[in-house]
Parts: C-alpha cells; structure tokens; sequence
C-alpha cells in the first residue's frame, strides 16, 4: 500500500439531490475549492443558491468525461449519485489519482478497485451517511463499552438490534413521505433480509413479512430486518466468546406502516421490474415530500451483554431529529456524516485504500465527539 497522495484542496461534490445539505457548507469551509456538479451548471447554480452557498462553490454540469478532464491528483470526489454510478466515478478518480468519499455501502464493483487505489495512494471511504454510518459509528462505540465493562475473556450472550427510519414528521394516512428516491426503497423491500433470531441465521425473501413492534422511549414503531446483519458481527469486532443471540441490522417504520402499505406489498410479490419501476413513479407523485413536509429521522442502536459469571451491561443510542425549513433531517444526518470525512481526507488523517467511517472504537468516539460539537444531537444510555 502506497501513501496516500496528498490532498490539493479541491473538493468534486457530484449531485445535489435529497441528502446534499449543510454537510457542503462544511466542506465549503474546509476545502480550498469546491466545484458542485450536477445535471446541468444551471441546475448546480441553482442548488447551491438553495443551500445559501451561491459564491462559495462552483457549478459544473456533470458528465464523467468532463469530470476527469477536471481532475488533479489529491483532489477529493464525492459521490451523492445512485450506488450503481460509484464504481465508474472510483476508477475514474483512481487513474487521476484523486480520493473517493460516498455514504454508501461498499459494492462488488467498488471492492474490486480497492487493491489498484491502494497502490495509487488514494483513499477510498465508504459508509459514512446515516445508515450505513452513524449506525456503524454508535455500535462500535457501544462494544468498546460493553467490552471494556464485561471483559473479552468473559462467556457472554449478545443482543445487538440497529434501526434507522426516515419518516414524517406529521404521519399520514400511508404512513410515509418519500424523502429519497422510491425505486430505491422499493427494491430494498424485494432484496432478501439475513439476521440472527434466537442465536439461529434466518433468513426472509421478503423483509416487510418480518415486521415487528418495536418501542422506542415510549413510542410504538414497526421494525423489519433489512439486507445482510450477519457480516457487521465480524466488522464490529464482537469477541469470539460473545456469542450473538439476536443481532439484527434494520429499518423502522411508523406504527401502522405495515396495514397501509398492504397493496405495495401486494404489487412487489407479484410485479416483474418493469412494474415496480412504474409504481416507484406512481408513489413518487402520490406521497411527496413537500416543502411543507418536515421529515424526521430516528435511529436507535441497542446493546445487551449478559455474561455467564452473571455480569450484565446494557447500552444505547437514540438519534431523533426533525428536519427544519432550511433543511431535512435525513440532508443533515448523511451529508454532515459524509462532509466529516470528506475533511479528515483533506487532513490526511485516512490512510490509502478501503475505510469505512467506522473502522475502530477509537475513530467512532472521535467522529462522534466532532458531530455533537457541530450540532448533530443523539443521546447514549448505559445501565451496567
């Protein structure tokens, strides 16, 4: 692995969609230079007038080729553009030699790339949003804690549970306001969910059937398993003597979600992709978010240790945010998320190759002390 290529200062930030926010105007402020792109320069002028940094950044119209030609080595490029789009955007910037930063999980395509921006010197971080991110940050943190309270040698059984929702802040008849784009919801719905229950791997081809309450301060939500939990056992580095009874990694609902969104769910069993993409549309102009929607924002991530020898810990962290008329609260989680470590690219505090946000208990403590000083609000709850 090389080192990583110093960084020149200069910040791509490609897309200005629903989770761009104030996450930008912390990079505006870091950064030397910022060039927004999107769809057209017009369209970048625009969003960046929006978000009150008109002057502060440039508008670029984005196509890949004219992003390359734009391209120094040590530049930073951050990806808001769908999951599909990253892996041409990252070799682009391994062969300009510039760092990759996106909120997203790390795909196939991605992780393929790694060992050639490994030896360029180009950072890569991944999973620095919401979900994945704080949630991988608050987990982390918890294990150090339980950890460091029961002990690694010590026999103990584990029960980690991690939902993260955006929903309305005022709830509607359906239950939900599309604050990102529905395809994308849709087709996590049709994607199969693996977990432990009970200390078994289960497995549902369709996560929704999965729904369960789940009670948070009070507060009665539906929950269901969503993609794959089992590899973030080894990824938050549970002890090999703890073993996990219940560690499931989902996504939460208002109550009564699951009734009112009977015929989608009938539509998903039954339609071929063509026919989802179509109802996709159809939502998106049904169940809006307006600019008279506020949004809010719930994560809870839980944590129960009980040791053979009879010890027990348990902790938690509560994220509940509402979004402003300035900005969503899903804009605010994801892009301050994302525009943190977008600066610890700048200082060359991430080393060349993969990094995710959260890679040790150490780094999650330090993200998470520096997102409640600029104002991201959450609340840790330990009873030993």
């Amino acid at each position: 692995m090389s080192d990583p290529v110093p960084a020149s200062g200069t910040v791509h930030w490609i897309g200005a969609g629903l989770s761009t926010g104030s996450g930008l105007a912390a990079v505006c402020i870091a950064a030397d230079r910022v060039r927004l792109w999107h769809r057209t320069e017009g369209r970048a002028a625009q969003a960046l007038d929006h978000l009150g940094l008109a002057g502060r950044a440039e508008p670029r119209a984005y196509t890949l080729p004219a992003l390359a030609a734009e391209l120094a080595p040590g530049d930073v490029v951050v990806s808001m553009l769908p999951a599909p789009e990253h892996a041409p955007l990252l070799g682009v910037c391994v062969q300009g030699r510039a760092h990759f930063a996106c909120s997203s999980y790390v795909s196939d395509a991605v992780l393929d790339q790694v060992p050639a921006a490994a030896a360029a010197g180009v950072v890569v971080l991944t999973e620095a949003g919401l979900d994945p991110g704080i949630d991988h940050l608050f987990a982390h943190s918890l294990i150090a804690r339980a950890r460091q309270a029961i002990g690694v040698e010590t026999a103990a059984e584990v029960s980690l549970t991690s939902y993260c929702g955006g929903i309305p802040a005022v709830p509607n008849d359906f239950k939900y306001r599309f604050s990102w784009a529905p395809a994308g919801v849709l087709n996590a719905l049709r994607s199969p969910a693996r977990y432990l229950d009970h200390g078994a791997e289960t497995t549902t081809d369709r996560p929704w059937e999965a729904t369960r309450p789940h009670v948070v301060d009070g507060e009665t939500f539906e929950v269901y398993p969503n993609r794959d939990s089992v590899p973030f056992i080894d990824q938050y580095g549970l002890p090999p003597t703890w073993k996990p009874q219940t560690f499931v990694r989902g996504t939460l609902r208002l109550d009564g979600w699951l009734r009112a969104w009977g015929t989608v769910f009938e539509e998903l069993k039954a339609g071929d992709d063509e026919r989802i993409a179509a109802l996709a549309a159809e939502l998106a102009t049904t169940y809006p978010t307006t600019e008279e929607d506020r949004d809010r924002v719930v994560l809870a991530v839980s944590l129960e240790v009980r040791g053979g020898s009879g010890a027990t810990w348990s902790g938690r962290y509560l994220l509940d945010l509402e979004g402003t008329e300035e900005e969503s609260a899903m804009a605010r989680c994801v892009s301050r998320t994302l525009g943190l470590g977008v600066r610890h690219v700048l200082d060359g505090d991430l080393p060349a190759g993969l990094n995710r946000a959260a890679e040790t208990a150490e780094r999650s403590e330090e993200w998470l002390g520096e997102l409640g000083r600029e104002g991201l609000a959450f609340a840790l709850r330990v009873e030993a």
